[in-house]
């Protein structure tokens, strides 16, 4: 087992919110997040627990904002990993610079290097950049580490990682120099944050790792409350409609589509919500009386556009 340093749980609420237009260190623009009670708990066991928990539901539901909601609040830096289909798992640990050591060493050889870039030749871990799990395993500060729709790699991904996850340590083989290994140990466990989309079925043996979370799509109670927090100079009038037209489309192409289908989200929504605010309230209302309007920000390809146009 590995030796962490002893420190007390941070408990994560909810409750504190980002001011209007504040943005956190990476400049990115902060917006409320709403939890549910369920998701609460789930990302406090997560914590008490040390295990990644892993959130899964539609796309647009508000997993990977969690992530950066709870940074926030408990005041803990913050690590993504936005995961493609040619990411590695040792990505987000370390990546070696082979490259540069060959070229380094070409230029060795042709002495246009000077003594301190030729003393760096012997050292391989002077090629090492970590990722981000291995920046969170190197601080002495407890940091939040997001993998973000894990589903879209390999399925060899989640396995790689098997080891990492649970010992929350790692060696680095092309940095081991006279039969000595360099490991890197976690201090502080890190809080992960793992998300999927349901893509492909995650190993059984990555899934016994994590703590599991359905997260759900925003109730209409939800919906309002995230848009009047979203834009709260906008009138109850015109949210309230906004939203119930918005949950009249969802519906409907769930009943046409299949629940698994893709649907509307909320950053959709909020897209929707901002290009009508544009508008006097009374116009914008007025342009909800009837056929949706600006359906290219709602819908996203031209069967779901026929439907609707049928229908209407």
């Amino acid at each position: 087992m590995v030796k962490t340093v002893s420190y007390r749980s941070p408990e994560y609420t909810g409750k504190r919110q980002p001011q209007p237009g504040e943005r956190d260190a990476a400049g990115q623009i902060l917006y409320p997040y709403l939890p549910s009670d369920a998701l609460v708990e789930a990302v406090n066991l997560a914590i008490y627990l040390e295990r990644p928990l892993l959130l899964k539901g539609e796309p647009g539901c508000g997993k990977t904002q969690l992530a950066r909601a709870v940074a926030y609040e408990l005041g803990l830096n913050f690590e993504p990993w936005y995961v493609k289909s040619t990411s590695r798992a040792r990505d987000g640990l370390y990546t070696y610079d082979a490259i540069a050591r060959l070229r380094d060493a070409q230029l060795a050889s042709s002495n246009r290097l000077t003594p301190a870039e030729l003393e760096r030749i012997d050292n391989p871990a002077a090629y090492i950049r970590f990722g981000p799990l291995g920046r969170a395993f190197q601080t002495a500060e407890r940091t939040i580490v997001l993998i973000d729709e894990i589903d879209k790699a390999d399925i060899d991904f989640p396995n790689d990682l098997l080891v990492e996850l649970d010992e929350q340590q790692f060696v680095i083989e092309e940095a081991r120099q006279n039969g000595k290994e360099l490991r890197i140990r976690a201090t502080v466990a890190p809080i992960i944050f793992i998300t999927s989309n349901d893509e492909k079925d995650l190993p059984d043996a990555f899934l016994r790792r994590c703590l599991f979370q359905q997260v759900q799509f925003p109730s209409q109670e939800q919906l309002v409350r995230i848009v009047r927090d979203r834009y709260p100079d906008a009138s109850d009038t015109l949210t309230q409609a906004a939203v119930d037209r918005f949950l009249q489309l969802r519906d409907q192409l769930r009943k046409e589509k299949g629940e698994s289908a893709k649907n509307v989200s909320t950053s959709e929504l909020m897209d929707w919500f901002r290009v009508l605010k544009r508008h006097p309230d009374d116009e914008a209302l007025q342009k909800l009386d009837g056929k949706l309007p600006y359906l290219g920000v709602l819908l996203k390809s031209w069967d779901d556009h026929l439907r609707y146009l049928k229908r209407s």
